[in-house]
């Protein structure tokens, strides 16, 4: 038994709610359960009850045992002396007031009907499994099912935008800089996306203003900054960088030493640290506004425009400096693009507009349905559990709900859970 079920069968009222009795046997009338407080103190605030006819407005405090209560040493809090009545599973003690006085007591496994508590064990204390409904999801209607999904994905962006909010307070409100930083951190990807941030972090963006017009200066930063300029190789180009990024760290007065190592170990070719920044210094020379061009794109083809760039000419025949490969054009995927539209433009579009106090939800699930679902290890799992997935901000709701509520057993805050403890009702 949890407390947190406690919590659910009180706040929904899944209970007997006819001929309730407190346990010293007096008729108790639930008006309101209150509302549920996530933080320190009772756990419910402003309820108001009926009890024996008298009225009562103040807070319900819930626990396993009723002695929990002097467990957790509520009798020397202040913040408890409001609480009207007392919820529990097991009423094993009295409890009182400062005063002396009993606070009331409601013992809920008297009311509590065998069906939800039969759906809560069934949900909650079954063996070990990927998720706990794994073996009931698939009864779920699609209705709550889809509804849930958007909302779940609504949930990851707010939860993204706390980065960007604070991004955007370091930048004093350059949503330029944000972009280029969030740019920065996906162009690196799971493996290198810290350093590329920290690339990104370790000079000034208008130094980048300033060179973005000139490709080869944009590379020379990127990749001095990246420490990949400071080995003896002979190869023209890269002398070329090294040269113009010497002249630029005098220039700027740069500094690298916070710059996290670049890895290139188990990486395939074209997400080379060096191919990727390549990219990203071409993306910056291609769009001196790119922060404008994103925010008035309406439809997942325009972005596809803005982002079709290429590593420069060099790496056509290049992974690494100094070693020759077979000729071929480095562009950005449409993979890639999507990839950087799931997690670093759309986050970002949500923000901006949630800064202005605006919503732009509606031009957001419409780009979101847009892009095909993303392949991962929790899709693939969700897919054999029958839950279908087409979309991109399907699997990014698949993702928050396995990550933020079927790993940390959140099942009773979960749509799904709260429609799996509802059956048979």
């Amino acid at each position: 038994m949890q407390e947190e079920f406690l919590h659910y069968i009180w706040k929904y009222k899944k209970f007997q709610l006819f001929n309730l009795t407190t346990s010293s046997n007096q008729n108790l009338e639930i008006l309101s359960v209150g509302l549920h407080n996530l933080n320190s103190g009772p756990d419910f605030f402003n309820a108001k009850l009926k009890i024996d006819n008298q009225l009562w407005a103040g807070n319900v405090e819930i626990h396993i045992n009723s002695s929990d209560w002097y467990l957790h040493n509520h009798e020397k809090d202040k913040n408890y002396d409001n609480v009207i009545l007392h919820v529990v599973w097991n009423d094993n003690t009295e409890i009182f007031r400062k005063d002396n006085s009993i606070i009331p007591t409601l013992e809920l496994k008297k009311f509590v009907l065998p069906q939800t508590l039969k759906n809560y064990n069934s949900l909650l204390l079954q063996n070990k499994q990927w998720i706990n409904c794994e073996k009931d999801i698939a009864d779920i209607d699609n209705f709550t099912i889809n509804n849930w999904l958007d909302r779940l994905y609504l949930e990851r962006l707010e939860r993204k935008s706390k980065e960007l909010i604070l991004l955007q307070k370091k930048s004093k409100n350059n949503w330029e800089e944000v972009l280029f930083k969030m740019l920065s951190k996906n162009f690196g990807l799971k493996l290198n996306g810290d350093s590329f941030l920290s690339i990104a972090e370790s000079f000034d963006f208008s130094t980048l203003r300033k060179q973005q017009i000139n490709l080869q200066n944009l590379e020379s930063l990127f990749f001095g900054q990246a420490n990949l300029l400071n080995k003896e190789i002979e190869d023209s180009y890269y002398i070329k960088l090294n040269e113009t990024y010497n002249f630029l760290k005098h220039k700027y007065k740069l500094n690298n030493q916070a710059v996290l190592p670049i890895q290139f170990f188990r990486l395939r070719p074209l997400n080379f640290p060096t191919i990727r920044l390549s990219q990203l210094a071409t993306l910056y020379n291609k769009n001196q506004n790119l922060f404008s061009r994103i925010i008035n794109a309406n439809s997942v083809k325009v972005f596809y425009k803005i982002f079709n760039v290429k590593a420069s000419n060099y790496w056509d025949t290049h992974y690494n400096f100094g070693k020759e490969s077979k000729k071929s054009e480095k562009k950005l995927s449409k993979s890639f693009i999507d990839l950087l539209l799931i997690n670093s433009i759309v986050p970002l579009i949500f923000t901006y507009y949630k800064s202005l106090g605006k919503s732009e939800d509606e031009k957001i699930v419409t780009l979101m349905q847009d892009l095909k679902s993303e392949k991962n290890n929790i899709v693939n799992k969700f897919q054999e559990l029958k839950i279908n997935c087409k979309t991109a901000l399907e699997s990014q709701a698949l993702i928050e709900l396995k990550t933020n509520y079927c790993s940390k057993n959140k099942c009773l805050q979960c749509a799904i859970g709260s429609a799996l403890l509802n059956r048979n009702m």
